[in-house]
């Protein structure tokens, strides 16, 4: 028996207050492979009023408590990692092997972060006989995305509680499943009932519930910048705080002293990643217009090793995207970057040969791309690269910030004091040089139309505490 169809609510599986279901879509098959149960307005106000009561309690709790907490959660997802890893794959078509090491891995890597920032973080300081308590916001409302499920899930979940604040989580109900293992984890490590809660559903009917909710203190959304731009202006009445995690368009500057092929194949290979669904892809590469014909060489090259397939197959690189619709917006966009004149260096409309099922999308590259195509302008949220030839660095840079989104960007030299010269010069959240390793000790968070807040470590913590001083406290 499953608890596909219950929500997590004050310590216990429960039905919705309005039985309603929708269907969780394989999209390696396009079929439905279990339902879940979708809430409403009833649902949102059990689950928030079972945080509001439980969090004078907890918000009272130590940081030796909470780290207790944090660690038998990490446990008991070690021990869950499989089942995690097979619910990705399943409801959203990742490859097993990047569900396991790459989306898996993610949710324990932000465990580890949280506790390791949780060890030494400093909840009061004495200044001047005063004291400056930091101190859990209260109930959180937590709205997360399917593209990295358990990476989203984890990075708002474990702050919250690190912070001593409870917890309303609305998972993507289009890969609900891993938040329902989640859920099940958060259950098996003795989390006090009310402090988390989980209930599925959509958007309009439990999202911006949440999101105006009186009793809801915090609202911290990871999506589109529509919806985004939805959440923080429900919130608006009731003057919540809001962080939000929103869309990119990333540049990836290939500056001239590069090892060309080395950052092209690199950078091929990272705006596919994850069968091109991150929000912080590097999908424009800027490369020097006198070496523009040499990268799409190595482009096509790359492209062409990207092997799409079944998720289960051991040798699959990419998997389908996620759903149909996002399958036809992607379609659309590639004939946008064909009428627009892009040159197509290899790829296109249409599946992948062999593949007549699922929602495959061919592994796609365009060269010659201008800043004012839809392609360079759109987040397309699939494996689709755009090459973007430029005149020198300064032009590259202008290229680079002309957009209307900040999450990240990228730079590739073999002059690492120039590297970051140009970093420093990029209006984003976070910048990589060199394809440097993912790092969960650093803040992530956009610029501009990328969202506001950040997130990972000691950062994520910071974002859901208020801070008090107590004046006159004494020595």
């Amino acid at each position: 028996m499953t608890n596909h169809q219950k929500f997590y609510i004050d310590g216990v599986w429960i039905n919705p207050v309005t039985p309603a279901t929708l269907p969780v879509v394989n999209p390696a098959t396009e079929e439905a492979y279990t339902m879940i149960s979708v809430g409403s307005g009833a649902d949102v106000e059990r689950a928030v009023a079972a945080a509001k009561a439980a969090f004078p309690s907890f918000s009272m709790t130590s940081k030796a408590e909470r780290l207790a907490l944090l660690r038998r959660i990490l446990q008991i997802y070690n021990e869950r990692s499989e089942d995690i890893a097979r619910a990705v794959s399943d409801e959203m078509g990742a490859p097993i092997a990047w569900a396991r090491d790459a989306q898996t891995w993610a949710g324990r890597a932000h465990l580890e972060a949280t506790i390791t920032a949780l060890e030494s973080y400093e909840f009061e300081e004495h200044r001047d006989a005063a004291r400056i308590v930091k101190e859990g916001i209260g109930v959180v409302a937590l709205i997360t995305p399917w593209n990295w499920p358990l990476n989203q899930i984890v990075t708002k979940v474990a702050p919250a509680i690190a912070a001593g604040c409870t917890v309303v989580l609305k998972p993507s109900e289009i890969a609900p499943i891993s938040a329902i293992v989640f859920s099940e984890i958060m259950d098996a490590a003795g989390t006090p009932p009310g402090v988390y809660n989980m209930v599925n559903g959509d958007g309009p009917n439990v999202g911006q519930v949440m999101a105006g909710h009186c009793d809801v203190d915090m609202v911290s959304f990871t999506g589109s910048t529509r919806a985004g731009i939805i959440v923080a202006k429900t919130a608006a009445d009731t003057v919540k705080r809001v962080t939000l995690e929103l869309g990119g368009k990333s540049a990836n500057i290939i500056l001239e002293d590069a090892d060309l092929e080395d950052a092209v194949r690199k950078g091929v290979e990272a705006c596919f990643a994850n069968t091109g669904q991150s929000c912080d892809a590097p999908t424009r590469m800027l490369v020097p217009r006198a070496r523009h014909e040499e990268a799409l060489r190595i482009a096509r090259e790359t492209a062409l090793t990207q092997k799409v397939g079944d998720p289960n197959a051991v040798d699959t690189v990419l998997g389908p995207v996620v759903s149909e619709l996002q399958f036809n917006k992607i379609q659309q966009l590639i004939e946008c970057g064909i009428q627009d004149g892009a040159v197509l260096v290899c790829g296109g409309p249409g599946r992948p040969e062999g593949l007549q099922k699922g929602y495959y999308v061919r592994p796609t590259v365009f060269g010659n791309v201008t800043p004012q195509m839809t392609i360079a302008r759109e987040e397309i949220f699939g494996p689709v690269l755009s090459i973007m030839p430029y005149d020198d660095e300064a032009h590259a840079i202008r290229i680079a910030n002309d957009t209307v989104y900040g999450l990240a960007a990228y730079v590739q030299s073999n002059n690492l004091e120039n590297a970051r010269n140009v970093a420093r010069q990029l209006r984003a959240g976070q910048v990589t040089i060199n394809y440097a390793e993912w790092n969960t000790q650093v803040p992530f968070g956009g610029y501009k139309q990328s969202g506001n807040g950040r997130e990972y470590s000691e950062w994520g913590i910071h974002e859901f505490l208020e801070v008090k001083a107590i004046v006159g406290y004494g020595e």
